[in-house]
């Protein structure tokens, strides 16, 4: 496996990262702790050095299975992530507390590359700078508890300049995608922090599963035709040097062995310009179709009220692939249906791509009620 390198703090890493929000659950959606820890370490075995997650994945589970993954000896092979849920800060709940629990979850000494979760508008305001979080981490860092400071993102590019300027970080992490260019920090902020000496983490290379094999006919007719567009839409992102590894959220051991396959083949400047024109014209075709920019994250789950918000989104875009009688029956089949929307806004704060839920729960309301 080639290695690729965080240009700032010259850290090799595979091309490919573990992400962790996207682990084999059961019946009762709890983590499937078996078959995601042999996971974990089959990659780990076969090359993988970062694995990543956050303090509220899998409804808290997911660092407590990382934990257990990362034991007998595993620890030691791997650069660990994890994220500060930076909306939780208030007077009574502190940085340190957060990041305590963290340590304690994970039964590490220490967090290798430590980020402030999903950075917006509102955070960087009413809690990065009103709770004082950056010098928290730089405590935290002096103390030996963290060692890469970084942050999540999901907001405009302006605002993602000014943080990169705010301070002395060693690396960010973007949405990034053939489809996602000029969204949200996009190929700008991907560039701008490399002119910073500061390399990215890629998320959502997929788009929450999107750009794999259910993309629409017409998207595909545009793509290279050589590989499969799980393969091609990962090559898009490690085409680019800017990118220090992508994170793929893996659920099955086949996309694992499939990733690692991948990875195996990847290369900074591996494209074509014939294959980057191609990406060009899918993601324009792309961009005319969906009906709602849910990437499927369910950072805003749990409704209050029972709405499953992101299959309510998923089948309403199938409308346009599937077709709406198709859509219509599994939409039928939901439980959480977009009927139970009571407009309380609790999701919208919570929404990384910044949509109008309610708003959006209505037409697809109006749609399958046709």
């Amino acid at each position: 496996m080639v290695k690729r390198t965080f240009q700032k703090i010259g850290v090799e890493v595979c091309p490919l990262g573990f992400g962790c929000m996207r682990l084999p659950v059961r019946a009762d959606k709890k983590i499937d702790r078996p078959e995601a820890i042999r996971m974990i370490r089959s990659a780990i075995d076969r090359g993988v050095n970062y694995v990543d997650t956050a303090y509220y994945y899998h409804d808290g589970e997911s660092e407590e299975v990382l934990a257990q993954a990362l034991a007998d000896g595993y620890r030691e092979r791997v650069y660990l992530a994890t994220k500060m849920p930076i909306y939780d800060l208030t007077q009574d709940v502190t940085f340190e507390m957060r990041l305590e629990h963290q340590l304690e979850r994970l039964n590490t000494d220490h967090i290798d590359f430590y980020l402030l979760h999903c950075l917006n508008h509102d955070l960087w305001q009413n809690k990065v700078k009103k709770f004082d979080a950056l010098e928290s981490m730089k405590k935290a860092r002096a103390e030996g508890k963290i060692q890469y400071l970084g942050f999540s993102f999901h907001d405009d590019c302006a605002l993602f300049k000014e943080i990169i300027d705010a301070f002395d970080w060693d690396f960010c992490q973007i949405q990034f995608n053939y489809v996602d260019t000029d969204y949200q920090a996009g190929l700008e902020g991907l560039q701008y922090a490399a002119q910073k000496g500061i390399s990215c983490v890629v998320m959502e290379p997929l788009r929450g599963g999107r750009l794999a094999d259910s993309i629409p006919p017409l998207v595909k007719n545009e793509l290279p035709q050589n590989k499969n567009h799980v393969e091609l839409a990962l090559d898009f992102v490690w085409d680019r040097p800017e990118v220090a590894l992508l994170l793929s959220g893996m659920s099955t051991q086949q996309q694992v062995d499939d990733n690692l396959t991948y990875a195996s083949r990847s290369a900074a400047g591996m494209l074509t310009e014939e294959e980057r024109a191609a990406f060009a014209r899918a993601a324009e075709v792309y961009h005319t179709m969906p009906l709602v920019a849910c990437t499927g994250c369910r950072y805003c789950m749990p409704c209050p009220f029972g709405v499953s918000i992101s299959d309510c989104f998923s089948l309403y875009n199938a409308t346009v692939t599937r077709g709406k009688k198709k859509a219509g029956e599994a939409y039928a089949a939901l439980t959480g249906r977009a009927e139970l929307c009571r407009k309380c806004r609790q999701c919208v704060s919570a929404c990384a791509q910044h949509i109008d839920i309610p708003a959006e729960l209505e037409k697809v309301k109006a749609c399958f009620a046709e």
